[in-house]
Order: structure tokens, then sequence, then C-alpha cells
């Protein structure tokens, strides 16, 4: 049994997610947004910073996933949503966790089967997963894919112990 915080990072709106993950069982225990208001930078991050550290204390995860950065054609926009980023790994790290990375390719394999799934297909896989009444919010739901790619991923480690040594996404830990 692992309980995973998922995030969405992002400057305006971070989406977080967490379930438990029980053998091949998913159970949403959360999800939400972490809404940014139109202030400088810095006090964004600050308030992403804050929103994770409580989130961390309210669900007591075992476990943090992040989405990774990629390369969009706006090289300030990726800046900004590196930086948010890592404003929620600081305050995962800070409460002992460890922390995953994965691509929006991953996420999506992982959760709808194909890496060019559009975002309306990740919330339907989402709602249907975790058996949800209704359909989530576009950025929570990412969180919360996010979460259940972590869970995949940690699944078919587990089933590859002993065969060999493989390393999935980015994991670091405090």
């Amino acid at each position: 049994m692992s309980i995973i915080l998922g995030i969405d990072p992002g400057s305006r709106l971070t989406g977080y997610g967490v379930i438990q993950f029980t053998g091949r069982h998913f159970h949403y225990l959360g999800s939400g947004c972490i809404r940014l208001p139109e202030a400088d930078l810095p006090e964004r991050l600050k308030i992403i910073y804050d929103g994770v550290s409580e989130l961390v204390r309210q669900f007591q995860p075992e476990e943090f996933a992040v989405e990774r950065v990629f390369m969009g054609r706006n090289a300030d926009s990726a800046l900004k949503l590196g930086q948010a980023r890592g404003s929620a790994i600081v305050a995962a790290m800070n409460a002992g966790l460890p922390v995953s990375e994965y691509s929006p390719t991953q996420i999506k394999n992982a959760v709808v089967g194909t890496g060019g799934a559009k975002k309306e297909q990740v919330q339907h896989m989402v709602k249907h997963l975790l058996k949800l009444p209704a359909t989530p919010q576009a950025d929570a739901a990412d969180a919360l894919a996010i979460a259940i790619t972590h869970a995949n991923m940690q699944r078919g480690l587990v089933a590859m112990a002993g065969k060999a040594t493989s390393r999935v996404g980015g994991r670091y830990r405090p």
C-alpha cells in the first residue's frame, strides 16, 4: 500500500492528485488545484511551496511524482514552469519524500495507452480508472494521471525485481 501525491506544475495553476495504490487497485483520496494570484513570480513560487507542503501534511504521502518540464516554443514560459516545478520538488524533498519525474508522453502512455492522447482522453481515463462520479478538472486530472503513472511504473519495477535492474523516470531520494 502506498499513498502517492502527483503534481502538475504551473505558474498560474498547479494541479494535485492523491491516490492510494494497493496491489493492483487505485483509490482516489483527493485532487484539486493550487490557484495562484496575479503576483510576482517569487510570491507565486512561495504559494506553490506552501501549498504542496500543506498537501504533504494533510495526506501523508510516501511517494511524490511530478511532470518533467518539456520545452515548448516559449522559453520564458518553460522557465517559469521549471521554477514552479522546482518549488513543488523542494517541498517534497524537505518532507523527506522520494521524487519521481515523468514526461508528458510517459504519462499519456501509462494512462491512455498512447503518447499522443488529448487532455479529454486523459480526463476520461482518470475518471474511469479511479471510478470517479464526475470528470475532474483538467489540471487535477493531469496530476492524478501522474500519480497513476507512478503507481504503474512502481508495479512494473516490482514485477521486474530479480530479473533485471531498470531505471524508469528520474528518481531522486532525499
